[in-house]
């Protein structure tokens, strides 16, 4: 096991008062998505089992000719959430998705979005300008709308959407999202700086006499019967936090250096399992906010062959919560799978429940963090996982 280090870039860009190699800082792990055959079997699976709540639906219709779409089968997604963002996780219909990307259905990129919040407006407008002029690959750039984030979406090499976003709608104690008649403006490039603020929209609507409460929410408790830390909730353990992303990839040294050298993440540590390298990259002080396999390993394992995605990781709120969601999910016969804890360095303890489209998903109670020295903890001192 290796602690790898590399040349540091020339230092040319001012962000928030701080000199950095690249006119951003990623702060965190954002938001994430699939794409799936079946939405609604997949909201089953991520809403009544694991508990997400929907913040806003989204219809594809439209977006290319009736003939075609008519062939393509599911059209709506969903964003939910397990916090107060607006949305954590996004359920896209895959058929939809690939056909307006151009993309075959027999690719295993089933991500949608794996997304990096940074600290502001202006990151992610010259963040998108620093791209394009190294000949970055960009999906698209703008403001999304359910969900209100600016952002731009780069490619890594292997071909999974990233987006580095700034500002996302929250939901508040009354649980509605923003009303759709607020998404009327359209943006379709980064915009010009400075932008009015969330209040000065906000006032605009009022002055439109947009009626705010007109939101979506989500209006199902599901049966409250289990007592979670002293709280009644429908299933026994609440997700707490979502992350890390894990990737099988084709070219390892192609996408470590898209993660380290044009996002700006840090390697926290290497792992060599079997003769296959592990990469683990943090954007903050969690051990590793994605991680990246070779796709040899993919088949070693026994994973779906379908997705590069490795898995989706899902904190709940403590030890005892992880161990009654595993009895929870298993009554519910869902396939729980339980994978090498050496290929997890900063995961004590895991078990992966896998979704109606064979995703991995990754539900554990604790992430190992970094400290100021920038260094994970010694092998010796982490505990002895069966």
């Amino acid at each position: 096991m290796t602690t790898p280090t590399h040349a540091t870039p020339a230092q040319d860009y001012i962000v928030g008062g701080v000199r950095l190699p690249r006119p951003f800082r990623i702060r965190r792990l954002g938001h994430f998505g699939v794409n799936v055959h079946d939405p609604e079997l997949s909201k089953a699976f991520y809403c009544k089992l694991l508990g997400l709540r929907i913040s806003d639906e989204i219809d594809f219709s439209g977006r290319m000719p009736e003939e075609k779409m008519a062939t393509l089968g599911p059209r709506v997604g969903y964003f939910t959430r397990h916090g107060t963002d607006h949305h954590s996780f996004v359920i896209f219909p895959r058929r939809v998705m690939n056909a307006l990307a151009g993309v075959p259905l027999t690719s295993d990129v089933t991500t949608n979005q794996i997304t990096w919040q940074a600290g502001s407006l202006r990151e992610v407008v010259d963040g998108h300008a620093w791209f394009q002029s190294r000949g970055g690959r960009i999906h698209r750039a703008g403001r999304d709308l359910p969900g209100s984030n600016w952002h731009f979406y780069p490619f890594d090499p292997d071909g999974h959407i990233n987006e580095l976003y700034y500002g996302i709608e929250q939901i508040g104690w009354d649980g509605l999202s923003k009303p759709h008649a607020m998404h009327a403006i359209k943006y379709r490039e980064p915009p010009a700086l400075p932008h009015i603020s969330e209040q000065a929209e906000l006032l605009r609507a009022r002055g439109e006499r947009i009626d705010l409460g007109a939101g979506y929410r989500d209006g199902d408790c599901d049966g409250e019967t289990f007592d979670v830390g002293g709280v009644l909730l429908a299933r026994p353990f609440k997700i707490v936090r979502v992350g890390p992303v894990r990737l099988f990839v084709n070219d390892m040294a192609a996408v470590v250096s898209f993660y380290r050298d044009e996002l700006g993440l840090e390697v926290t540590e290497e792992v060599i399992w079997r003769g296959h390298r592990a990469v683990f990259l943090r954007a903050n002080t969690e051990h590793h906010s994605i991680a990246l396999y070779p796709k040899a390993l993919r088949a070693e394992l026994g994973l779906n062959s379908a997705t590069s995605l490795f898995s989706f990781g899902m904190q709940v709120g403590d030890y005892q919560q992880l161990k009654d969601a595993v009895n929870f999910l298993k009554n519910q016969n869902l396939t729980i799978r339980y994978l090498p804890p050496e290929l997890f360095p900063g995961v004590d303890y895991s078990a992966f429940a896998i979704d109606p489209d064979g995703h991995a998903i990754q539900l554990y109670y604790r992430m190992e963090q970094v400290g100021w020295d920038g260094k994970p903890c010694p092998v010796a001192s982490r505990p002895v996982v069966d």
